[in-house]
C-alpha cells in the first residue's frame, strides 16, 4: 500500500476532513495540509485531527505537496487544479472529489503538464463541515475514477490505489458516462427530495412522521452546493427528470382510474429495485 510524503487538501469539510482523518489514522501521509479561504475553519479541522498543518494559501501548501485532493464546491474545482498546478512540485498528482466530472476533467485536461485524474466519493451525508467528518467514511463506498485517453494510466492506478488505501472500492467511467449515471442516482434524487419537502404546506410539518423524513433528508444538503451541481449537469439531471415523469404519469394514470392493479405492479417494481439494493 502506498505511502504519501505530504498530502495537501484543498477544502477541508465533510469530504476533505474525512480524507485527512483517514489518511492519518491509517498513517498513509507523513504529513497533512490542509488549504482552505477561512482561518477559522482551517483551525477547527486541525484540533479535529484532520490535519497536521494548514494553510490560507493555495500556493504554499500545493508546493510541498506530492497528492493534492480538491474538495470545494463544483464551480471552483477547476480554477484550485489550475492554482495548485502552478505551484506543486513536479510528478505531482491532482484529483478532486466533485459530483459532477465532465466540465471540471474537460478544463482540467487543457492544463499543461498536469497529473489530474478526476474523482467522485459516493459518500457523505446532507451535513457538512470538518465536524461531520469521519475517518471511516469511505470505508465499503464505491469511488469513481474518471480517467480519460488523455490520462496517464500510471496515474489513474496511482488515484484508484489511493481510494482503495482509505477502505473504498473503485469503478472506472468516463466523465460523461459518470454524469448520466449520477444524475439519475444522486442528481434527480436531491431534487425530488427538495421538491417533496418544498410543495408539503408549513402548516402540515408537525404531522411529518419518519416516511416523510426519510424521504426527504438530503433535501437538507447545502443549497449553494447542490445549485453549484445542477447547472453543472443540467442536461443529464433533465433527462433523468423526464424519465421519472414517465414514471410518475403511469402513478398518477393507475390513480385516476382506480387501477388496482397497474398500481400494485408500478410499486411491485419499485420495491423490487429498492430490495436489490439492501440497507
Amino acid at each position: 500500500m502506498r505511502t504519501w510524503d505530504t498530502v495537501a487538501i484543498i477544502g477541508v469539510g465533510l469530504i476533505g476532513g474525512s480524507i485527512g482523518l483517514a489518511l492519518r489514522e491509517r498513517k498513509l501521509a507523513r504529513r497533512v495540509i490542509g488549504i482552505g479561504r477561512r482561518r477559522e475553519s482551517l483551525e477547527k479541522a486541525r484540533a479535529r485531527g484532520c490535519v497536521d498543518e494548514i494553510t490560507t494559501s493555495i500556493a504554499e501548501g500545493a508546493k510541498q505537496a506530492s497528492l493534492i485532493v480538491v474538495c470545494t464546491p463544483v464551480e471552483s474545482i477547476a480554477q484550485h487544479v489550475l492554482e495548485a498546478s502552478e505551484h506543486c512540485l513536479g510528478g505531482a498528482l491532482i484529483t478532486d472529489a466533485g459530483s459532477t466530472k465532465a466540465e471540471i476533467v474537460a478544463a482540467a485536461e487543457n492544463l499543461k503538464e498536469v497529473r489530474f485524474v478526476g474523482s467522485h466519493p459516493l459518500a457523505g451525508s446532507e451535513k457538512n463541515g470538518c465536524d461531520a467528518a469521519s475517518a471511516d467514511l469511505f470505508e465499503g463506498r464505491m469511488v469513481v475514477v474518471t480517467g480519460t485517453e488523455n490520462s496517464e494510466a500510471e496515474a489513474v492506478d496511482a488515484i484508484e490505489a489511493f481510494w482503495q488505501s482509505l477502505g473504498a472500492s473503485v469503478l472506472r467511467m468516463s466523465p460523461d458516462d459518470h454524469d448520466a449515471a449520477l444524475a439519475c442516482t444522486s442528481h434527480l434524487p436531491h431534487l425530488i427530495a427538495s421538491a417533496l419537502a418544498a410543495a408539503t404546506p408549513e402548516q402540515l410539518l408537525p404531522l411529518t412522521a419518519t416516511g416523510w423524513q426519510d424521504t426527504t433528508r438530503i433535501a437538507a444538503g447545502d443549497a449553494e452546493l447542490w445549485r453549484q451541481i445542477f447547472l453543472a449537469n443540467g442536461a443529464s439531471t433533465l433527462k433523468a427528470l423526464a424519465d421519472f415523469e414517465k414514471v410518475l404519469s403511469r402513478f398518477r394514470a393507475a390513480l385516476e382510474s382506480a387501477d388496482g392493479t397497474l398500481l400494485a405492479e408500478l410499486l411491485a417494481e419499485g420495491k423490487r429495485r429498492r430490495d436489490a439494493v439492501g440497507n
